[in-house]
């Protein structure tokens, strides 16, 4: 049908204005609006950023104060896009004064590219300390997408000094929990991470990259906005209201991203999800979100395309101190912050939020409770948002992350299991298997291949802050200069008496690294015995062991910690920290780590007083120890194993430092165990393992509940010793947590694992790498094996008590005693643990107690630690210790001590009869039950009898056994008498 003339104009007139806004887009990249932005005016500078002042000449007096925060990819427009959507427009008109922190363009600013996180936060901190000089007030932080992880960073940073509250929009704290398709999360998003570093650490990721980033997360969406532009192209009127956001979107908006700024957050908050765990590092100060105990307001999109809801509310997980509150949009990421929905909703709530706060006016009607409101959109009906949190992240593309994220599928596919814990455990399995006698492995080697792989990661932690493995080796190589200039050489036995702190840690190294022998002294024990038995040649200590070494020793005693400056440690003493390291020079002989694997590498002591006795370990046995632990824990860069058993002893030295190293985990230390702040350093240090000795999570699950307990980061307690009593109350306080009780042989090489935690009490099976172990069958009267007519020892049957062996390799050097030969078979060689066990018909390994412990009573003898078990499984019983009060028979009467946990009355000696009549034969049931109100422990939290023993057998708060009635009787007087004369208690 032919068009009228009407038409014909209108249809012309439609082409040529057209034609004419298309020629205006094309040569000045949009249409002019003639819309101008708020007024700003630049009041100074925070470290790498401007600090910007909205409506200087419109405040109104004493005005709440929010400072805006933009996120690294977008500038600080972001803000202030346009009139009808401006966020600092909305704001003031609400009665807000307004700042805005201008991070720039690194592209354009010197130094730019090569910004670091820590910049950023640094600047965010300043920028709060700029605006409360200048308005007296404390302020409200509020950051969108990333600039909100820079605010809570920020708050965490300063302990929330001089912020009121933060306000987020659209930002994540859970990265892990956006990855698609069950892929493992630790995995994919290592991945991820190690390609953002590989391609950007050394340069900035262009702003076109970022855009087209952005575009691509809902390419449909920015399709049909590119054609709904072009077909009202005719029409000014109708684009000129959205033409800043659509120019803003379409480049303006977007800025080059910083190469180590981007390589940082792909490595902390990506790869290892620290805004969740916390131990992220700013600069080197150690940083966690439970550190911020402010307000906390959350914006979540319940259509974000990019920060899923599930990331975003993380932050009430993450930050257990804060009272977080949360405000659902139905909107996508960039509309929490620009256009309609910002306008009509987000901006008169955070006003809202900020006078309620400041000016006690009713909270706002959209604020609700975290999580109270779930989304309509299922995480497995989204787009993959690991895909999206991870372009958000790197700001390089959908479709490069789409690729990454395919790779990783291909790659792991159903095996996700395997390629964790095992592709993690088989390299280090492989390398035991290759060690030989004469294999160059050390402390000081391990610890230096670690350097050489990663200088920059860090590896320890302490008093807050964090050193890397270069810090490390600097100093560690500074103490060998010093060592070597006063004349230690390989082989020397060199004392050291330190408490746990990272000078102990670097003289430790340091001998190593010689190819010295480490002589780990007691600081409770008996100086003079155990260096005398330790062959020690010279002393080092730290300051606060100074004069007791002088005491003790005959011997040189150096001083290392403490810091470099003059001080009066005594006549007898030589301060290391005065010794310049550049002046020493290096004797022709040294060469770094040459230990071997058959040599000779520490000395442990246990026992005390003429008991004490010296464990030698090589550095196969503590190379086995690291990374049978790395294996079994399955440790990796993402882990931060938190050190808090002392470094003489096993636990502490083989299984915390040396699985740390092995497993490239980081190592946090402290010199006390404080039940007080332990979750505050859990929490600040991002702890995933803490590795234990016998009682000290005891005090865990005895203290109060800490606020900081909930939602935990603790993946796992790590250790050896841990009562029954202790372990069942970790498992249900601490869930999901589970426990890995170890079993290491001190000299020998048998190392057992309970890699399945929950099976309380049990010591494992042999870890792979270890030695082949065996349970042999004892004779506890005459303590020996029992030998067939053949003179060959026999494996014990499940559930028979046995005596542990451990093969000796065909290889091995032994460094103390002699093995036993010709066991089971001619020619074979095993060593004695000196530690009893069964085995069950799982084969899972129960310690019964050290052959030393054995106990001769009128039922036979009987092993300790079973009796200690047996006992502790009885609800109410807090901890348990048995020992033998001697009767004039010659026998002892077996007794047991106990505590009760907090809160129970007494104990219920019913069910107290129960349990040990069902767990012990009837030989090994306590003849007498006290109840205690502690039990003395040594420094490294093993419980001690001697002390109980002192006392007897008192007759208050006391039960004997009734053997006829299977239950526990008060014990009297006269009783007590009889049991200590050798006579019966109660007649047949």
């Amino acid at each position: 049908m032919a068009m009228g003339p009407a038409q014909v104009r209108r249809t012309v007139s439609r082409l040529g204005a057209t034609l004419v806004n298309g020629l205006e887009v094309a040569r000045f990249g949009g249409l002019r609006t003639d819309l101008a932005p708020a007024p700003h005016r630049v009041v100074g500078r925070a470290g790498i950023a401007q600090l910007r002042r909205y409506f200087p000449a419109d405040l109104a007096p004493d005005a709440p104060v929010v400072v805006l925060v933009p996120p690294l990819m977008l500038t600080a427009e972001v803000w202030d896009v346009s009139p009808a959507t401006s966020a600092v427009a909305a704001l003031h008109g609400l009665g807000l004064d307004v700042w805005v922190v201008d991070f720039g363009s690194p592209e354009h600013a010197e130094g730019g590219r090569h910004r670091t996180l820590a910049d950023h936060v640094e600047a965010v901190s300043l920028a709060v300390d700029s605006v409360r000089e200048t308005t007296g007030r404390d302020v409200h932080l509020g950051g969108y997408s990333q600039g909100g992880m820079f605010c809570y960073q920020a708050a965490a940073y300063r302990r929330s000094e001089g912020i009121a509250s933060v306000v987020t929009f659209g930002s994540p704290v859970d990265v892990h929990r956006a990855v698609p398709f069950g892929l493992p999360s630790e995995q994919a998003t290592e991945l991820v991470a190690r390609l953002v570093r590989s391609v950007f650490e050394s340069s900035a990721v262009p702003g076109w990259m970022t855009r087209t980033g952005f575009k691509l997360l809902d390419p449909v969406k920015t399709v049909r906005s590119r054609m709904t532009f072009i077909r009202q192209l005719h029409d000014r009127d109708s684009l000129l209201d959205r033409e800043p956001q659509r120019r803003f979107l379409d480049g303006e908006g977007f800025i080059a991203w910083p190469g180590p700024a981007l390589a940082e957050f792909a490595e902390q908050f990506v790869q290892h999800n620290r805004m969740l765990s916390g131990g992220f590092t700013i600069g080197d100060r150690m940083v966690s979100l439970s550190d911020m105990t402010i307000p906390v307001l959350t914006f979540v999109g319940e259509v974000d395309e990019i920060a899923a809801p599930s990331t975003v509310r993380a932050i009430g997980r993450a930050a257990p101190g804060a009272d977080v509150h949360e405000v659902l949009l139905r909107t996508g990421h960039f509309g929490l912050v620009v256009g309609g929905r910002a306008a009509e909703l987000t901006w008169p709530t955070v006003a809202g939020w900020i006078r309620h706060h400041d000016l006690g006016e009713p909270m706002p009607e959209l604020v609700g409770d975290p999580g109270e409101a779930e989304s309509a959109h299922p995480m497995d009906a989204r787009l993959p948002d690991a895909l999206q949190t991870a372009s958000m992240a790197a700001g390089f593309g959908f479709d490069l992350a789409r690729s990454v994220v395919t790779t990783v599928g291909r790659t792991l596919g159903s095996a996700g299991d395997l390629a964790g814990a095992a592709a993690e455990a088989l390299p280090r399995i492989l390398r035991l298997e290759r060690v030989g006698a004469d294999t160059r492995v050390s402390l000081g080697r391990l610890l230096a291949e670690q350097a050489r792989s990663r200088p920059s990661s860090t590896f320890f932690l302490f008093e807050g802050r964090g050193y890397s493995y270069a810090d490390a080796t600097v100093r560690v190589d500074n103490v060998v200069r010093g060592l070597l200039s006063v004349g230690v050489r390989q082989g020397e036995h060199v004392g050291v008496v330190m408490d746990t702190r990272p000078s102990g840690l670097a003289a430790i190294a340091a001998i190593s690294r010689i190819g010295a022998v480490a002589v780990l002294l007691r600081p409770d024990g008996d100086l003079e015995r155990e260096a005398r038995l330790g062959s020690v040649q010279r002393v080092l200590c730290d300051p606060e062991h100074a004069a007791a070494a002088v005491a003790a020793l005959r011997v040189p005693v150096l001083v290392l910690g403490g810091g470099g400056q003059q001080r009066d440690l005594g006549p007898d003493v030589l301060d290391m920290e005065r010794i310049d390291p550049d002046v020493v020079e290096v004797p022709g002989w040294y060469l770094a780590d040459p230990g071997r694997a058959s040599d000779l590498a520490f000395v442990l002591f246990t026992g005390s007083g003429e008991n004490t006795r010296a464990n030698r370990i090589s550095n196969r046995r503590w190379m086995l120890s690291a990374l049978g632990t790395a294996s079994a824990a399955s440790l990796t860069e993402s882990d931060t194993v938190y050190g808090i058993t002392p470094l003489h002893h096993p636990s502490g030295l083989m299984t915390a430092i040396g699985g740390a190293i092995a497993g490239g985990a980081r190592l946090p230390l402290t010199a006390d165990h404080d039940p007080d702040t332990f979750w505050t350093e859990v929490r600040r240090y991002g702890v995933t393992v803490v590795a234990y000795t016998w009682t000290l999570c005891r005090d865990l699950v005895n203290a109060p509940p800490d606020p900081r307990e909930a939602h935990h980061p603790v993946r796992l307690f790590l250790g050896s010793g841990m009562p029954v009593s202790v372990w069942r109350r970790v498992l249900e306080r601490f869930a999901p947590a589970t426990v890995l009780e170890f079993y290491a042989s001190t000299e020998g090489q048998a190392v057992l694992a309970n890699l399945d935690g929950r099976r309380v009490g049990a010591k494992g099976r042999a870890i792979p790498g270890s030695v082949e172990v065996a349970v042999a069958r004892y004779d506890l009267e005459a303590r020996r094996l029992v030998v067939g007519e053949d003179g060959l020892a026999a494996r014990c049957a499940p559930g028979e008590i046995g005596l542990l062996l451990a093969r000796v390799p065909s290889d091995s050097r032994a460094v103390s005693t002699s093995p036993l030969r010709s066991v089971f078979a001619a020619g074979d060689a095993w060593r004695s643990t000196g530690d009893l066990f069964t085995v069950g018909a799982d084969g899972q390994h129960h310690l019964q107690g050290a052959v030393s412990s054995l106990l001769r009573t009128d039922g036979g003898f009987v092993a300790t630690t079973a009796v200690e078990d047996a006992v502790q499984w009885c609800p109410g019983v807090d901890l348990a210790v048995a020992y033998g009060v001697p009767a004039e028979t010659g026998r002892v009467v077996l007794t047991v001590a106990v505590t009760l946990e907090p809160g129970c009355d007494g104990l219920d000696l019913e069910r107290l009869g129960r349990t040990v009549t069902d767990r012990l034969s009837a030989g090994s049931v306590p003849t007498v039950v006290r109840i205690v109100d502690e039990i003395p422990v040594t420094t490294w939290y093993r419980p001690l009898a001697g002390p109980l023993l002192e006392q007897g057998l008192p007759a208050k708060r006391a039960w004997v056994w009734h053997p006829a009635d299977r239950r526990y009787e008060p014990l009297s007087a006269a009783m007590r008498d009889r049991l200590l004369a050798g006579e019966r208690v109660w007649s047949r």
